[in-house]
């Protein structure tokens, strides 16, 4: 079997995606994930203020129990010489300092900026002045210079994790060049070649920078994807609601029905038997209202929208791609064609009216017409087994360096810039919340580009997961 939809009645273009960032532009600002600004996404925003100070408490109580486990195994285990005196008085101020801190702020409390750099800072100095008074560079626990960075690569913004990296390098290189012996046996104390310091100080050096490199990327990742979920929640939240208001509707036009046909009646007892002219005119005025919500009422069982939640909440393969296409077919300069085609012998199925693959397959529509030159055709598929939807333009497909990243948050190569017919601004999210959406639904979602051009977006189900099953069955 096969049915045509050709130019359904217009309507307003609804939020949708882009070609490249395949993104809805429009509304992702109304729906209240933070991190989001008047440009789209904002990095020093996810990232600028997640450092809780008990965090910072709990991490130099584990660096200043793992100094004084080192200095107790170095002095008792294997009796190396070495500063002890001075060595422990830094690492008693510096739990005296942490005592104050945990006490004097709560443990709640996020922070970030200069007061994290401080603290951070101060770590980093304690630790320095451990490794000047025990070797410098020469000594291997040099490392140690690496988690107050690395903590401040996974919570702060770009900005401050340079200047702590900063702190760290420099803190490596003075090292190398100023520095007390390395400790050693029966006082017999080695200095090492100037090289060789110099050489564990790169050592060092590389070490921060790929590491803390490394923590910050993927912290980045890890919040961007959070928040491109969070996003994707709120779409699909605030499409069943709008999904709800039909059902809503026809429960309140089939409630509301009953006291208005009251009214009417009453009104018109009212109006035949009124003792006044006035009291006419005011019961003829209650009749005219009466009659108003009535037309109200019509119109909203009218609608689409069923007069039932049972049957509001199935839809057939026509109805599903005439709610898709509607609000972009009368888009000037592009026809919008959709077909319904099925096996031989083979039934056509009513599905379950999902907010999720609606607005998915809405927005994978606006796409299309947003970079199509002429056409774009959507076309449902349904056999024994599967039901797919295609949506197919004849515009310039997607690039190359886009098309690899498909799927993926915030894939986008004009961020912030309106273009295509609906003018709507990219910010790289629209086709992750899409192809989301569907594969919750359990679709199996797929891109490419189309032969000899355009761009090809399919989503395919198996058949049992969306399909309305009749009564018999």
């Amino acid at each position: 079997m096969m049915a045509s939809i050709r130019n359904p009645s217009p309507s307003q273009p609804s939020p949708g995606l882009d070609r490249q960032s395949t993104d809805p532009a429009q509304g992702v600002a109304d729906l209240g994930v933070a991190g989001w600004g008047s440009e789209g996404w904002n990095p020093a925003g996810a990232h600028g203020g997640r450092l809780r100070m008990r965090t910072l408490v709990t991490l130099r109580w584990m660096i200043i129990a793992g100094e004084l486990l080192i200095f107790a195994l170095v002095a008792l285990l294997l009796g190396f010489d070495a500063p002890y005196t001075l060595c422990f008085t830094v690492i008693g101020a510096s739990a005296w300092v942490n005592l104050l801190t945990g006490v004097a702020s709560p443990g709640q409390r996020l922070i970030g900026g200069w007061e994290a750099v401080a603290q951070l800072g101060f770590d980093i100095g304690q630790i320095s002045l451990l490794l000047f008074l025990t070797g410098g560079t020469a000594n291997p626990f040099i490392l140690m210079l690496l988690a107050p960075v690395t903590l401040g690569a996974a919570t702060l913004a770009p900005r401050w994790v340079n200047l702590l990296a900063g702190l760290a390098i420099a803190a490596s290189l003075l090292l190398a060049f100023v520095h007390a012996p390395l400790p050693s046996l029966n006082g017999a104390f080695t200095e090492l070649p100037t090289a060789f310091m110099i050489g564990c100080a790169i050592a060092n050096i590389c070490g921060v920078v790929v590491i803390a490199g490394t923590v910050r990327q993927a912290a980045e990742e890890s919040s961007r994807m959070a928040l491109a979920l969070d996003v994707t929640q709120a779409v699909l939240a605030r499409e069943q609601r709008l999904s709800a208001l039909g059902a809503l509707a026809a429960a309140a036009a089939h409630e509301l029905g009953t006291p208005l046909a009251t009214i009417s009646i009453v009104s018109k007892e009212l109006a035949r038997e009124a003792p006044t002219p006035s009291v006419k005119e005011d019961a003829e005025l209650l009749m005219a209202q009466a009659e108003r919500c009535g037309e109200i009422l019509r119109r909203l069982t009218d609608a689409p929208a069923a007069a039932s939640d049972e049957v509001h909440e199935r839809m057939s393969l026509l109805q599903l791609v005439h709610e898709v296409i509607e609000p972009h077919a009368e888009v000037k300069g592009v026809r919008v064609e959709a077909i319904v085609t099925g096996a031989p012998g083979v039934a056509a199925p009513d599905i379950w009216r999902m907010p999720e693959v609606l607005h998915a397959m809405t927005s994978f529509v606006e796409n299309a017409v947003d970079f199509a030159a002429s056409e774009v055709l959507v076309t449902v598929r349904f056999d024994a087994d599967t039901i797919s939807v295609q949506v197919r333009d004849d515009g310039p497909g997607f690039p190359p360096e886009v098309l690899a990243k498909l799927g993926e948050p915030y894939v986008t190569s004009r961020p912030g810039v309106a273009g295509g017919r609906t003018g709507h601004v990219g910010m790289g999210l629209g086709f992750f919340i899409a192809k989301t959406l569907l594969e919750r639904t359990g679709a199996t979602v797929t891109f490419q580009n189309g032969r000899p051009r355009g761009a090809v977006v399919a989503a395919k189900w198996p058949r049992a997961r969306i399909e309305v099953k009749p009564p018999s069955a």
